[in-house]
């Protein structure tokens, strides 16, 4: 049986993208960060490891794989959404939004798409 081991973003930078992750979820790096390959992983060690490598590639406007991160409702969703701004998220000017979205696009610093998901309304 295979299981997910860790999510794979790619960074111009990072150490910078690390340092974003590490604040946005609370991750910590599995070994040393080093500028060309990193993986990110819950504290606990529960749940999939985020493995950031260096990367050319531009960043896709309509990705085809992204990150979905839960908030319970929509407070927290505005909270969470706000606080990831603080910390050098960008709200991305989504054309693909349906007529009452239950999610906010967003951007890390090196341009990659997360949503932010408002699970209470499901």
């Amino acid at each position: 049986m295979l299981s997910i081991g860790s999510i794979v973003l790619g960074a111009s930078d990072v150490r910078r993208a690390a340092a974003f992750w590490m604040e946005a979820l609370g991750y910590v790096p599995r070994d040393e960060i080093d500028p060309r390959w990193t993986v990110l992983v819950p504290p606990d060690g529960n749940g999939p490891g985020l493995a950031l490598g260096l990367s050319e590639s531009p960043v896709q406007r309509h990705p085809r794989v992204h990150l979905d991160l839960y908030a319970e409702n929509a407070a927290d969703q505005a909270a969470e959404v706000e606080r990831l701004v603080s910390l050098g998220a960008a709200h991305v000017d989504w054309d693909l939004y349906p007529e009452d979205p239950d999610f906010i696009v967003l951007a890390d610093p090196e341009g990659n798409r997360f949503c932010v998901i408002d699970t209470g309304r499901t």
